[in-house]
């Protein structure tokens, strides 16, 4: 066989042009591109469903860790303090403080704190939001919040709760409204508790703030014993709803138990 033999091709077979092939590349590379966004944008919701549930989530527990140590110290009747202060930040957000702090006395009859527990916010310097803080320190070593005693080393430091914390606040109310700071010796009658981790917004009047449905809020009585004014009411009063006996009375309804008469009910037929 003739060498040139060996090196010829069989020009009737063909593959695939240029043209084609790029035609190829260029509908995969959008069929991935789709496929790429697609997924890309279920992440994102999801990412955002999970950050909800869980700030939802990590909101309530904080709301409920604080009102077990109001409901637990604040009690009326004993040498309880409860301070609270609020300011507002250089950036916009409200930095709070409760110090709730009962005290016993020795045998000489000085005060000695008993039992003290704070928390606060602080902004976060190195990322966005704040971080709350809670400190429990005094006589007693057993923190109700912790599974095990702590060393008296650890008294009085603030222990980060959370982070990313973009509203917080703890206001007394007072006659229903809500003030910004407490320092009396007397209870307050009870505590606004709101906290929020979603990201803020910029409102029209241009303040970057949470919306509210996204704050979570508790109300937590404090002096439960309280008084609540009350009055009575004369029997005599002309505003009084009228007597359900009265048989004049056209919305009293009629008497269920009463046996209709036979007789005339064989009439009307």
């Amino acid at each position: 066989m003739n060498r040139r033999n060996k090196l010829k091709f069989d020009c009737s077979e063909k593959g695939f042009t240029l043209a084609e092939a790029i035609a190829t590349l260029v509908i995969a590379t959008m069929i991935m591109a789709a496929v790429t966004g697609i997924y890309i944008g279920i992440k994102r919701a999801e990412t955002s469903i999970n950050r909800r549930l869980e700030g939802g989530f990590l909101a309530m527990e904080v709301l409920q860790r604080i009102s077990e140590d109001i409901d637990r110290l604040a009690m009326p009747g004993s040498d309880v303090t409860v301070t609270i202060k609020n300011k507002l930040d250089i950036r916009g957000y409200n930095i709070s403080q409760m110090i709730i702090e009962s005290k016993i006395y020795g045998k000489d009859n000085k005060p000695m704190t008993f039992e003290k527990i704070v928390w606060q916010s602080r902004v976060d310097t190195d990322a966005n939001g704040m971080i709350l803080y809670r400190a429990h320190s005094g006589y007693t070593l057993e923190d109700k919040m912790l599974e095990e005693p702590k060393e008296k080393y650890e008294t009085e430091l603030y222990i980060p709760v959370c982070s990313g914390v973009e509203i917080f606040s703890i206001q007394p109310v007072v006659d229903g409204n809500a003030v910004d700071s407490w320092e009396n010796q007397t209870l307050p009658p009870s505590a606004r508790i709101s906290i929020s981790f979603s990201p803020r917004q910029q409102d029209a009047l241009g303040n970057m703030t949470v919306p509210p449905e996204l704050v979570k809020t508790r109300t937590v009585v404090i002096n439960r014993f309280k008084q609540i004014p009350y009055a009575f009411i004369e029997p005599n009063d002309a505003n009084l709803i009228s007597d359900i006996n009265d048989v004049n009375d056209v919305n009293r309804p009629a008497e269920p138990n009463k046996a209709a008469d036979v007789n005339n009910t064989r009439r009307k037929r």
